[in-house]
């Protein structure tokens, strides 16, 4: 295969963006297929609060690791980089370029970098701190993760367990921050690599996060949210959207402090989702109504 000639473009960009519509539109363009690295979106039971698109807003292009794994399992980013890279490099048999897209900055970086290479943790230090996790909550440990290492802190979902938990036991058992052991220097993968950010003037995207957020409401969110409560102890459903659904149904606040809730949650992941990527390299940024003909002129 001649490596120099297969391009993966990769197109990322905060909850809510555009990325799908964009993604879709070049692929009909290219005629060209998509690898979803939208890290909730793998998950065959959950639509509603996941966004994830329907076979129209599809547009009939091949999506690869949308529906692939059930909530049952852990797929983490290292599962994700062996599976995704074994079935680029298949495709790339047949095509010169495939598009790769999603919000999740870890499978991202997973995906085009490689993964840092992480010390063994301790099993009863691990323990210990997902009993913390159940006593304490996510917010006592996330503030003393933001006193350990700031740095990654300033990066991370704050509203995800397993990686804050992950950096703390790292930290933990160290006496080093995690963003000491994160790689400095990229797995080099044989194709090149194209990779841009989308984004929006902050008001324009806080305003499609709320009509989002009233929209999967009005789609279902929380019928689909109560029929898998009783696995809502995992992974793939302590995320957002679902976590504040339970804590309504658990009867903590009422339908309006939902909406409220799903809305600022929803705008301040955005938020960190963009931080990720600003501390990422060369990414080119660009507003979703531009980016399709700056990457077509790109491409030529």
């Amino acid at each position: 295969m001649d490596w120099g000639n297969k391009t993966l473009l990769v197109i990322v960009g905060p909850t809510a963006v555009g990325k799908t519509d964009l993604c879709v539109q070049l692929a009909q363009v290219l005629k060209t297929e998509i690898i979803s690295a939208d890290s909730r979106q793998f998950y065959k039971e959950l639509s509603i609060g996941t966004a994830k698109p329907s076979l129209k807003e599809q547009g009939g292009i091949v999506h690869h690791f949308i529906d692939s794994h059930s909530i049952h399992d852990y797929f983490s980013p290292g599962d994700f980089e062996r599976e995704a890279i074994a079935r680029i490099n298949s495709l790339f048999e047949s095509k010169d370029l495939i598009i790769a897209t999603g919000g999740s900055g870890l499978y991202l970086k997973a995906l085009v970098e490689g993964l840092d290479d992480m010390p063994e943790i301790d099993m009863e230090l691990r323990n210990s701190l997902n009993v913390r996790l159940k006593e304490e909550g996510l917010y006592a440990l996330f503030q003393e993760l933001k006193l350990k290492d700031p740095q990654y802190a300033s990066q991370v979902d704050a509203y995800n367990p397993q990686r804050v938990v992950r950096a703390l036991e790292v930290c933990m058992s160290t006496s080093r921050t995690y963003s000491e052991f994160r790689k400095s220097k990229s797995d080099v993968r044989p194709f090149k690599i194209l990779k841009y950010c989308l984004d929006r003037p902050r008001e324009e995207l806080y305003e499609r996060i709320n009509l989002r957020m009233e929209m999967m409401l009005a789609a279902g969110l929380i019928d689909e949210a109560k029929k898998y409560a009783d696995f809502q102890s995992n992974y793939a459903l302590k995320t957002l959207g679902y976590k504040e659904v339970y804590g309504y149904l658990r009867q903590e606040y009422d339908e309006a402090e939902l909406h409220r809730l799903l809305k600022q949650n929803s705008r301040r992941y955005a938020k960190k989702q963009l931080t990720w990527f600003r501390h990422q390299d060369e990414y080119v940024w660009l507003h979703p109504d531009q980016a399709k003909n700056h990457i077509l002129k790109d491409l030529d």
